[in-house]
């Protein structure tokens, strides 16, 4: 048998906590030949992406491999010198983040950093790899792809600039890519779409691939062995239709459950009740370009609105309106019945604080130079004037509140905490203002499982004590069954359809909404296959993998 394309052998990793060196992979080995693809899967924290980073010989700044060795195509990169790892970088091995918005240069046109490593590396010229990231973008279904590559990060939503930096993984027809959570952020249409254009790429070319990932029913579309890690261990790992009939460790059956965490709907707000928040025929976009075409709907006190759609739909830049960041061209936004100015820089700080939002990404909604304790406190101070003593103190109450040890977590960097802490960080944030409402923009989407539940339990503990009212921004539509009142789906900048979230979930549903529900993927390694089948697709990203 040929030798592995990637082969780690007893790979011990260290990373630096002040003075001492903490265990993050303890003698973890694996092999993986030309078109295979590893899954690894496990909860926040088990080092799944420090393991895939170790397999293409790269370890963050405070990490170190302290023993062990890996090969990729036999050579040592725990050996190679920094001029053979840049040879191999970007154009025999690829890395698709999971953060694009924090991956990407805001200073430059995604086109320009597309073009980046096939012509560094000699792979193509500029305009031939212009023309074939344009085929990329088209096949990975980007609108307006002859554009759209000329436009900077910031002017495209998080969806789009995730498939554009898989585009920019492909750009080199890699030998091995690292696919570190790569559709976290997609709505579920979009994600069958870049899943079909991994999987063919994968097929087509004999690549291998890593693909960590937190969401089951991901993986068993994607991986034919699945490795399972806990806290820095191997826990069990097997080919991927044995894992899913039959896992051997309470870990992984722990991990194979469904989320059990449901909370209860509540009654509806009675007919005459004036809404915590009501946008009224709002449209609104962005110069020329008409994103949201006159959307109207309410939000109750205590109640949760979850609004869903595709990247692009129009969901955060209807949160950007209710929050001023966004002046609507027509149309108004109501708090308590009362209209609001429709620009924040208008609005007095009481009406500010009653509207907070909690980000998707954590990692960059956080100042990583300051600590817990200034990033809580300074809402604290700017909203409810406490200073020194009292406000230390109001912050230590927060942190109490998101279930974090004060004494433990005031005087740390967000880059000392887990996503799923980042995370809860922000809610403190939020809640320092003390608001009414809350706009939750995909706050659980980068978070495995078992810590996504832990946030939706404390977000509606939160709810009950606080009287709070949720705009909950989301593509999971697990996560809507499991916390919204009511469902609002959106389509190019329209809503489609709204309502009670059971009504919403029992069919006949509007054909948009039933296209949504029935790509939400499962856990049956046949299920997307079977998906395009009955589309009428056989793959939908065959032509990304065409070599212009």
């Amino acid at each position: 048998m040929a030798d592995p394309l990637v082969e780690v052998r007893d790979i011990w990793i260290e990373g630096r906590a002040d003075e001492t060196w903490m265990p993050i992979i303890n003698g973890v080995s694996m092999t993986l030949d030309k078109g295979e693809v590893l899954g690894l899967i496990g909860e926040s924290g088990a080092g799944k992406s420090t393991l895939g980073l170790a397999a293409i010989g790269f370890v963050r700044d405070g990490v170190r491999i302290k023993s062990g060795s890996v090969f990729f195509d036999g050579i040592d990169l725990t050996a190679a010198s920094a001029r053979e790892k840049r040879d191999l970088l970007g154009k025999r091995i690829a890395y698709v983040a999971q953060s694009a918005a924090a991956s990407f240069n805001p200073a430059h046109k995604l086109i320009d950093q597309h073009v980046e490593a096939p012509v560094n590396h000699g792979v193509a010229g500029r305009a031939d790899s212009v023309s074939d990231g344009i085929e990329l973008y088209r096949r990975l279904r980007l609108p307006n792809p002859e554009e759209i590559g000329f436009r900077y990060p910031h002017q495209v939503s998080g969806g789009q600039l995730q498939r554009a930096m898989t585009a920019m993984a492909m750009s080199c027809r890699p030998d091995l890519i690292i696919f570190d959570e790569p559709t976290t952020a997609l709505d579920v249409t979009t994600q069958i779409e870049v899943l079909s254009a991994i999987r063919d790429i994968v097929e087509q070319f004999d690549t291998a691939a890593i693909y960590i990932t937190h969401d089951l029913a991901v993986v068993a579309q994607m991986a034919d062995r699945i490795k399972v890690l806990l806290k820095g261990d191997e826990v069990e790992e097997s080919d991927t239709r044995s894992m899913l009939a039959d896992p051997k460790q309470d870990y992984t059956k722990s991990l194979w459950a469904v989320r059990s965490f449901q909370r209860p709907v509540k009654l509806q707000a009675p007919s005459d009740a004036v809404p915590v928040v009501c946008v009224q025929g709002v449209t609104a976009g962005y110069g020329d370009i008409s994103v949201l075409n006159d959307v109207s709907f309410d939000i109750h006190e205590g109640r949760t609105v979850a609004v869903v759609g595709e990247s692009g739909s129009g969901k955060s830049t209807a949160a950007r309106c209710i929050t001023g960041l966004l002046a609507p061209q027509i149309g108004h936004v109501a708090f308590n019945g009362e209209a609001l100015p429709l620009d924040y820089r208008k609005r007095t700080k009481i009406q500010l604080r009653q509207a907070q939002m909690i980000y998707q990404m954590a990692d960059t909604a956080l100042n990583p130079r300051k600590p817990v304790g200034e990033i809580i406190g300074r809402p604290v101070e700017f909203y409810m004037g406490l200073r020194g003593a009292r406000k230390r103190e109001r912050v230590r109450e927060l942190l109490s509140e998101i279930e974090l040890e004060p004494d433990q977590f005031i005087d740390r960097l967000p880059s000392e905490l887990s996503g799923g802490q980042k995370q809860r960080i922000g809610i403190a944030r939020a809640l320092a203002a003390e608001p009414r409402f809350i706009i939750c923009d995909e706050v659980t989407s980068a978070l495995d499982q078992l810590v996504a539940e832990g946030i939706l339990k404390l977000l509606a503990r939160l709810q009950d004590e606080h009287s709070l009212s949720y705009m909950f921004i989301t593509h999971d539509l697990a996560t809507v069954r499991a916390i919204a009142d009511e469902v609002v789906v959106m389509k190019d900048g329209r809503v489609v359809e709204q309502g009670p979230k059971d009504d919403m979930f029992t069919p006949p549903h509007h054909p948009y909404t039933d296209l949504l529900l029935s790509s939400v993927p499962e856990m049956d390694p046949d299920w997307l296959s079977e998906l395009l089948k009955q589309r009428g697709v056989d793959n939908i990203g065959d032509a990304a993998v065409d070599r212009m």
